[in-house]
Order: structure tokens, then sequence, then C-alpha cells
């Protein structure tokens, strides 16, 4: 990876969690690993009231909790925070816009640069309209730069609550940026373990050409946490599971592992079979959702020996809610590598415990040449790739075991990161920002993905509404979630992997 080009970045939202937990901790590893030139800089706007150097320091307490690399050497970051600067802004202000632009001039004159600049949106969606209308209204886009660098705007997740707002925000985005100016970001997309999905395919001859309905009889994509809320209810209420995770983390993954091989492995290759795999996504009717959809929410429980409250307990979430903290769905791809196949994807919270994983399992044999001897019954042969915690994937399969009499038993074998590569993968917002500030579009969602993903989950929010809502809580914290998702699957003669 080589050095980044230099570039400002202002963070809008500059005070919040996401800023100090995830963005200044990866932008502090991009740092240390030597990717920034010295001509660089990072302008926080937020409407807390911060001078440079108490923001500073926030920064500074935050990365010695949540970066990577802690503990923070004091020297060196104080040569990072040089570049960190913030203006105290309301995100409806036009004049916070012209003062944000008047800065950007000055600072660029300074630091003797472009004005390459990346608006990171990590703001509430609720402001994501003024803060796109600021920055028109102050003209700074690239094109009114005459030449003089580029822009690029970054929006955080939720992107919409349904079809129609994500329509909206979405043509109000194009209206000022273009199409390659903008980065909506998922996360997932950033772990190493997630990009690995298309190197395992496309770069291994002994697996390709099994990954097809002719060989696989399913696959089960699951992200379970044991977490709760975590202290979004506000939030987390609104959007339920389905929204926080299915419509996006869980879309992504499943065109990742199902997607056809792009002619060359470069953004809008991808980006293309993505799309033409998410159309390919059967519709569900209301019948569709009632037979192959499952609602959760957890109700009091035990998690690591600790007795923990139910959602509805929760602080801030109202005693009367329907919000589902669990979703499991059967979906089925309608084209000729997938025809057939059952994809289960399941997610949920205040689950056995926390992971994230994709199973691949194989159809058994067609004869049993063992049955004679006994042997009837041999488990399916399946690959199951780790996303989190433990990044990994393990090839399970069966072999004879030692002594005398023939008996099979099944055993793995297994693919560790850590131990295989001895080192930590950077974290994904670190590859993330770094692929923005490069240009590289790869391992960001496009408008036309993120549009066919939630034509989908809108369908199933709207089926929902009309069907009699399930009684809730359904299911025990600590468990591996509602019943009603074990005969999801267990009706196929098949079974989660709870392992």
């Amino acid at each position: 990876m080589a050095e980044l080009n230099p570039s400002i970045m202002v963070i809008f939202g500059a005070s919040g969690d996401l800023t100090h937990i995830k963005i200044f901790p990866a932008l502090y590893s991009l740092w240390e690993d030597d990717f920034f030139p010295d001509n660089f800089f990072i302008v926080g706007f937020a409407r807390t009231k911060f001078d440079d150097d108490a923001f500073r320091k926030t920064i500074f307490d935050s990365l010695n909790v949540n970066c990577r690399k802690k503990p923070i050497d004091e020297d060196e970051f104080f040569n990072f925070s040089k570049h960190i600067f913030y203006l105290t802004s309301k995100y409806d202000d036009d004049s916070s816009y012209q003062k944000l632009g008047g800065f950007i001039e000055s600072k660029a004159k300074e630091y003797n640069m472009p004005k390459n600049v990346v608006y990171y949106l990590s703001t509430p969606p609720s402001v994501y309209i003024n803060v796109i209308d600021g920055i028109n209204k102050a003209k700074l886009m690239s094109y009114e730069y005459k030449g003089d660098g580029f822009s690029k705007i970054v929006i955080e997740k939720p992107f919409g609550y349904d079809y129609e707002s994500a329509k909206n925000l979405n043509g109000k985005i194009l209206s000022v940026f273009k199409e390659e100016e903008v980065y909506r970001i998922d996360h997932y997309l950033g772990k190493e373990t997630v990009q690995n999905i298309l190197a395992f395919r496309f770069s291994n001859a002994i697996f390709e050409p099994i990954w097809s309905n002719k060989y696989i009889d399913h696959i089960q994509i699951s992200a379970l946490e044991s977490l709760g809320t975590g202290g979004r209810a506000g939030y987390f209420d609104k959007a339920g599971i389905i929204r926080d995770m299915m419509q996006n983390h869980m879309m992504q993954l499943l065109s990742l592992v199902a997607v056809e091989p792009p002619p060359l492995f470069d953004a809008d290759d991808l980006r293309n079979e993505k799309v033409k795999l998410l159309k390919s996504v059967r519709p569900l009717s209301l019948n569709d959702v009632k037979k192959y959809t499952v609602r959760g929410q957890y109700d009091r429980g035990v998690i690591g020996n600790k007795q923990v409250l139910s959602y509805k307990e929760e602080e801030g979430v109202p005693p009367d809610t329907l919000t589902e903290t669990y979703v499991a769905l059967k979906l089925f791809i309608d084209n000729y590598r997938w025809a057939g196949v059952p994809f289960y994807l399941r997610s949920g919270k205040r689950l056995k415990m926390h992971r994230t994983e994709i199973a691949i399992y194989f159809k058994k044999m067609p004869y049993s040449l063992f049955a004679k001897v006994g042997i009837e019954n041999i488990k399916q042969n399946s690959i199951i790739i780790t996303i989190q915690p433990n990044e990994g994937i393990a090839i399970n399969f069966g072999a004879k075991t030692p002594g005398f009499k023939l008996n099979i038993e099944p055993v793995n074998m297994v693919f560790n990161y850590k131990s295989s590569f001895k080192l930590s993968p950077p974290d994904a917002y670190e590859r993330l920002l770094y692929d923005i500030i490069i240009g590289d579009q790869t391992l960001f969602a496009r408008y036309d993905d993120m549009l066919i993903a939630w034509q989908l989950i809108t369908s199933i929010i709207k089926g929902w509404s009309k069907l009699e809502p399930p009684v809730f809580p359904n299911y025990e914290a600590g468990s591996w979630g509602p019943k009603e998702a074990d005969d999801l699957i267990n009706a196929d003669g098949r079974f989660w992997n709870n392992n």
C-alpha cells in the first residue's frame, strides 16, 4: 500500500462516539504506519463547544481505549494532533459552512496542497440533508474548485429507513455529488475475512467448480450478538434488527458468497455482478413473509453468569414495543447457479454467543458405500467462514478413525488468520478510509444494490404490518433465539450451526 495523497478530512459529528471509537483510531493507525504525508489535516465539525486543544485531548483519551495500537506514544500523538482542528458549528446554519470553506481554503494554502476533501457524515441520519444542503450552498464540491482537488462524501448507515426514504436520500446526494464521489460505508466489507470470501472462491480451483447447486445443499449466514442495545435504544427501537443488520450487512454477505465472478476485480465490474445477484433474490409475497420469516424479542436471561434484563426493560425502550431483536429469513436466488438452494439468514441480540459466520453445507453422497458395514449417516461436508471474533475458515470432512473397525468421524482443517500470517489484520475502518482517500469504491455499496436490498427488506416490513405480530418476548437472553427460527430450518430437515 502506497502513501496517501495530500488530503483533507472533514468529520461532521466529530464530537460523537463513532468518531472517537472508530474513525480516529483508524486515522491514527494509518498515520503511525506512515500512510499519510505531512500535508494532510482533519477538521472536526460539530455543535459541542471545543477549541482545538480540548478536542485533541478527547481524541488522545479515546485512542488509549479504542486504538488497536495502544498505549499511545505521547510524542507520536503530538505530531499527529498538529493536523487536527475543530470548528464549533451548527448543521442547519449556512454561515457555519461558509466558515468551513474559508478554513479549508486557508489551511490548504498553508499546507501547500490541493483541496482534496473527504466529507465524512458521522452524524445522526436526521441531519444528513442539512449537511448536504450546507455543502451545496457554500459551494464546497470539487467542481467549484476549478480543477484544484477532489471532493468525496462518506455516508454511514442507516442509509434510509425504507425503500422510499433511501431513494429520496440517494436523490438528494446525487443532486450534489457524482456517484463516483459517494462512499456508502458498510464496515463489514472492510473486514479481512469478508474480503477473503472472494479470494477463497475465485483463486482456488478446488472450490469454485463446486460452488453451485450441483454440490451445495444450503447456506447459512449468521450474525449473532450477546450484547443488547448498547446504549442505542433510541435508534434501535425505531430500526429493529431487520434495518440495523439485514438490509446492509447481511445482504452484502449474501451477495459476496453467491455473486458470479466479475470479468475483472475492480469496483464497477464487481458491483455490477452484485446488482445482478441481488436482483435474482426471489421476492417475498405476503404468504412467503408468513412462511419464511421469523421475528423475535428477548426476555430476561443469563449471559456469562450474569442476569440481564428483557428488551422491554432496557433503558429508553417503550414497555409496549413490538420491535424485533431477532430475525431469521429463508431466501432463494433464482438463477442457474443457485436454483433450489435455500439461504438461511439470522441475526439477533442477547444470544448465546457473539459470532458472525457463513456456513456452506454440501449435499450428501448420493449412495452410501459404507451402509453394509453399519455406517449410514455420514455428516455433511461443510465450509465455515468465521468473520468474527476468531477470523478463519474451517473445512469439515469425514475421515476413518484409527483401528481395525471401519468408522468415519467428522474432522476439521482450520485456517486462522492470526496464527497463519503472524500479524493482526487492520481494523475494517483503516482499510475503508484508505480506500476512500485513494478513490477505490470496490468495498462500498452502490446506489442500485443498496436500493434493491431495501426493496426486499421493505416488502418484509410491509408484510409484517399486515400480519398478527408475535407475542413478545419469545426467546430468553442467552439462548440461540426463538423456537420458531429452529422450526423454520428444521422443517427442511436441516439445523442451525450452533456448535
